[in-house]
């Protein structure tokens, strides 16, 4: 019951601070109507590192946690909501149908993902948590030599060891391994097609009411949170598009994140150089023994 109640409580501090940022953001298209998104955009992405450092403070000083999944779930829950109230009386019946279509899909994937098994390894579920963490310890060492071949890392969110462990998602609330991780690539694409769909929507509806705004006649609040969710997802789009490039690379060079941010604490990703003249110790450089399609990984230096 008590961590019931807990949930419940993050879950209700992240559907308020999605209002209080929703509602923060329709203030760029308010007092910034006659500027272009190039300049709404980056004070938008401004406004958001406010708050964000703000929601940090709370948590700090406070205590107040949110739920990152939750946060997701309700900022998706706000668009639909915009769509169907202002958004739907201006677009076509078709694009109003694969628009609810792919938000209906993406929370069906939500609770999957986050319901899912990325491949926990439970042969070592006893051990300590200062044990596991201790990655160079001789005994963890061994651990990790043991299962070198199956690619089984630590997360320390979860404090479990995951089979094809690529990095713990705060977003969607889970590990992101071996078994889900179709799902999490389905599910990043999912998100940025719909969040491109929506902005296709909203410049339309933005188009529309453009010459409102030049004879002079004031915007609503309807059509300022048309204009800052569409901002809001443009901003999504924009680091998610590079998200999903960095995984799409991973894949064609069979690589995992923390492999890649960890390679020093693996011996199959390291090349030992011996000592050289002018050199004190040996040196270490970076190689990825899974790469099959011969796409060449930028080396390390010692």
């Amino acid at each position: 019951m008590r961590i019931s109640l807990k949930l419940i409580g993050r879950c209700m501090i992240s559907c308020i601070f999605v209002f209080l940022t929703q509602f923060a953001l329709s203030i760029v298209p308010r007092f910034f109507a006659a500027s272009s998104l190039l300049i709404q955009l980056p004070l938008s992405a401004l406004l958001l590192l406010v708050l964000l450092g703000a929601g940090r403070c709370c948590r700090r000083f406070l205590g107040v946690y949110a739920s990152a999944p939750a946060f997701v779930f309700f900022n998706l829950l706000f668009i639909w909501g915009v769509y169907i109230v202002i958004l739907r009386k201006v677009i076509s019946p078709l694009m109003g149908i694969v628009l609810n279509g792919e938000i209906v899909m993406l929370i069906i994937g939500l609770y999957s993902i986050l319901s899912s098994d990325p491949g926990f390894v439970t042969s070592r579920s006893s051990c300590s948590d200062n044990h596991a963490e201790d990655s160079f310890s001789e005994d963890e060492a061994h651990f990790e030599g043991s299962f070198s071949s199956r690619r089984v890392r630590y997360c320390k969110s979860c404090k479990a060891y995951v089979k094809g462990f690529d990095h713990h998602c705060p977003a969607f609330g889970n590990c992101i391994g071996q078994k889900n991780h179709v799902l999490f690539m389905v599910l990043l694409v999912g998100f940025v097609i719909t969040e491109a769909s929506y902005i296709m929507d909203s410049f339309k509806f933005a188009t529309k009411f453009q010459k409102m705004d030049e004879t002079g006649q004031e915007t609503s609040l309807s059509e300022n949170l048309v204009i800052s969710t569409m901002l809001f997802c443009l901003l999504q789009v924009l680091w998610q598009g590079v998200f999903l490039t960095w995984h799409i690379y991973c894949v064609c060079v069979n690589i995992r994140t923390d492999e890649w941010i960890n390679w020093k604490k693996y011996p199959e990703f390291q090349i030992i150089i011996p000592i050289q003249p002018g050199l004190s110790s040996e040196g270490r450089r970076f190689r990825n023994p899974y790469n099959k399609a011969k796409i060449k990984c930028p080396t390390t230096t010692p």
